[in-house]
């Protein structure tokens, strides 16, 4: 059973909103030694998500174009929480989250590149083996 348009314009604020909230807080300390690896999973795990809501089935230029602006979307939206973290900073007395780290925001682009890797090897062979 295909998703509404609506349904999926829901899925995406409510997952959306979870992030903003989720990166703007601090992380407990258990997971901040894996701070990296927890962009680039996030980020890879978003593109999935985006792309599987938004793509068609069949392979076209359309869809190309599609995972193109979901990647170009998510590389801002890493780019705008890193700097909402740091204006965080300014804006409350007390710190709720870290300063702006670049190495974050490459971390992301790194999820977006591998999951776009993937994402490009699996059409191609569904459409070599005609899947």
């Amino acid at each position: 059973m295909a998703l509404s348009k609506l349904n999926k314009i829901f899925i995406v604020l409510t997952l959306s909103f979870i992030s903003i909230i989720g990166f703007m807080i601090k992380l407990p300390r258990v997971f901040s030694q894996h701070d990296k690896a927890l962009h680039f999973l996030f980020y890879f795990c978003a593109a999935f998500t985006l792309n599987f809501l938004w793509s068609k089935p069949n392979a076209t230029v359309a869809n190309f174009l599609k995972h193109i602006a979901i990647a170009f979307f998510l590389g801002f939206f890493g780019i705008f929480i890193e700097i909402a973290q740091e204006l965080s900073n300014h804006l409350f007395t007390k710190r709720i989250h870290g300063n702006f780290d670049p190495e974050d925001i490459f971390f992301n682009i790194l999820g977006l590149i591998f999951f776009s890797g993937l994402w490009v090897i699996y059409k191609i062979v569904k459409k070599l083996f005609n899947v």
